[in-house]
């Protein structure tokens, strides 16, 4: 009688292997799902941005007033009337645009809302190739008509230099920081972007609330996350199958 055993053991099952495929895999495609989240974070972000665009300006006050009551504030075209916002005392917050890196100055403009007393504007970016700045008079009261957007400001990471207020070195936009700073009482929770110029005699100080092109490429970070999944799962089930061949 012939013995049809096969004296080669069979290889284990490469358990630790496919534990490790499908943690990746998991992995990547979270990855993928979270990019597809930020697409559509990104898609609802750019439609406010192109219908501000052609928004007419409103008053501040009532919008701040809305907003101590959780309504909505960032991106919202606004008017407001600042006494002595051309000469006022300000902050330097860095910052880089398409130009190259620079300043942009923060000073603080009094309001009248039933929560809030004061609100930091951001009046513009200053080229580091320009060494001059504003005039500073704090007795100065000229009123300065101002049109700019809400924004509500950026929260600092793990990468953002601390902010040295003693030197006058700001990274990010701490808006307690920066209020108790300025001596500006009860500031609103977000900040002005100033559209018009608070200066317009200086025409280094330029008003840039919005950057011109916003990128979104969330749809094409998610399909390189699938992607990846599906080349990890196809070598996977290739390394498998030869395993079932062996």
């Amino acid at each position: 009688m012939t013995d049809r055993t096969d004296p080669t053991p069979r290889k284990a099952f490469p358990l630790a292997l496919t534990l490790a495929t499908l943690v990746a895999a998991g992995i990547l495609i979270w990855l993928g799902s979270w990019q597809m989240q930020r697409l559509a974070w990104k898609n609802s972000l750019l439609a406010r941005i192109e219908a501000l665009q052609a928004a007419p300006a409103q008053p501040l006050g009532p919008i701040l007033d809305g907003l101590a009551r959780g309504g909505q504030g960032d991106f919202i075209r606004v008017k407001v009337e600042c006494p002595g916002l051309g000469a006022a005392p300000y902050l330097e917050l860095y910052s880089v645009r398409e130009t190259g890196a620079g300043l942009r100055l923060i000073s603080a403009c009094a309001v009248e809302s039933a929560r809030y007393r004061s609100i930091l504007v951001d009046r513009g970016f200053v080229s580091d190739i320009i060494s001059a700045r504003p005039p500073v008079d704090p007795e100065d009261r000229t009123p300065v008509s101002l049109v700019g957007v809400l924004r509500a400001p950026d929260e600092a990471t793990f990468v953002t230099p601390a902010n040295d207020v003693a030197g006058n070195h700001w990274y990010s936009r701490d808006i307690p920081a920066m209020a108790a700073q300025l001596k500006a009482p009860a500031p609103a929770p977000i900040m002005l972007a100033a559209e018009t110029s608070s200066n317009p005699a200086w025409q280094a100080l330029k008003p840039e609330p919005l950057p011109a092109e916003i990128p979104n490429r969330h749809l094409e970070y998610a399909l390189t996350w699938f992607g990846l999944a599906g080349a990890l799962v196809a070598v996977y089930a290739a390394m498998l199958w030869r395993w079932w061949k062996a």
